[in-house]
């Protein structure tokens, strides 16, 4: 069975590289987008099972990066990531269509692996 494909779009290197090595050494194919515009780049090419997206980042943001994706008829599930537990972003990412949100301080990657394996099913 082919492995699930995950793109994470997060500006943060050390978070990059962690969360890439987490999700293959659970068994998914990770790949890694520095920024929304390097994303939606790769989207051009590329399918994946799931995008994680941070908000906080250079050249397009996280909320311009899922309209972004959204305004390609891609109907991938997002999950969003924030270093900050705001109120207006959790709605705002749930009116744009995510799927699940989490503050990076607050969650250890191996839930949120857990999380990614209950929404891939």
């Amino acid at each position: 069975m082919a492995k699930k494909r995950i793109l994470v779009i997060e500006d943060e290197r050390p978070i990059a590289k962690a969360m890439e090595l987490k999700l293959n050494f659970s068994g998914f194919e990770a790949k890694v987008a520095y920024n929304g515009l390097e994303a939606l780049e790769i989207l051009k090419k590329e399918k994946f099972d799931l995008i994680i997206v941070d908000l906080i980042m250079p050249k397009l943001d996280g909320f311009g990066t899922i309209k972004g994706i959204k305004d390609m008829r891609i109907k991938t599930p997002i999950i969003v990531s924030s270093n900050l537990n705001q109120d207006e972003d959790l709605k705002k990412a749930k009116e744009l269509g995510a799927v699940d949100f989490f503050v990076k301080s607050n969650i250890p990657i191996t839930k949120l692996v857990e999380n990614i394996k209950k929404i891939l099913g």
